[in-house]
């Protein structure tokens, strides 16, 4: 007579293939909403680049020519001297402590550090205390900070991903609702209609600034003989 043992998998082990099962679907939903959004965003990108060549070349010229003229009509300087408080220093001590590339344990790893630490270092420069401090609640709850190997390590690393792949899709929907309500987006949607009408709105637009610089010009003439 012969019988065989069979493993019982502990509730550690079974929670762990719950949490993967449920971060698959995530990831799957992600993806979906991923392509959703890059797709969006072409077609956004799309627009816009006929937008700069049409109407943002002579949004930009006539931003120029404003610029000259405040110039002239006003006097503006301006001194930024990088002085670091204490408290600043000390914050930035405390997150590269946790960030730097040099505790990296593989290559993959140190990449991701090394990108972190340049946005460390910008906040820093810019004296940005808010930004360090979430860089950092960031980096803790993430599950790269977690140590160690086994079950409890997996599990740990699995709850941590799904809980950054939900932020992620809650990132995105927020992206997708704002994208859907920018200027662009409307102005995309407008210039679509009119064309169905055999109207170019960009054209139109592009003419009506050409009138906005020959007067900007004229004003920056006018000063400019006035200043000698």
């Amino acid at each position: 007579m012969s019988s065989s043992l069979v493993r019982q998998s502990t509730p550690e082990e079974l929670e762990l293939q719950q949490k993967q099962s449920e971060l698959m679907d995530l990831e799957a939903q992600l993806a979906q909403r991923e392509l959703e959004l890059a797709t969006f965003q072409a077609e956004l990108h799309s627009f816009e680049y006929r937008y700069m060549q049409v109407v943002g070349i002579r949004q930009e010229e006539l931003e120029r020519i404003n610029a000259q003229i405040s110039k002239y009509l006003t006097l503006m300087a301006s001194n930024h001297n990088f002085r670091p408080s204490a408290r600043l220093k000390q914050l930035y001590r405390e997150v590269a402590k946790r960030i730097h590339p040099d505790l990296a344990t593989d290559p993959e790893e140190r990449a991701r550090r090394e990108q972190l630490m340049a946005l460390v270092n910008r906040a820093y420069e810019s004296g940005d205390e808010d930004r360090l401090r979430a860089i950092l609640h960031d980096w803790e709850s993430s599950p790269d900070s977690v140590q160690g190997e086994g079950i409890t390590a997996d599990l740990i690393r699995t709850i941590r991903q799904i809980a950054q792949s939900r932020q992620r899709l809650q990132l995105i929907e927020d992206k997708l609702q704002q994208l859907s309500q920018s200027d662009l987006h409307q102005l995309r949607i407008k210039a679509v209609k009119l064309e169905q009408l055999g109207q170019d709105l960009l054209l139109e637009m592009s003419h009506r600034f050409d009138q906005e610089i020959l007067m900007a010009q004229q004003q920056l003439t006018e000063l400019k003989e006035k200043m000698g």
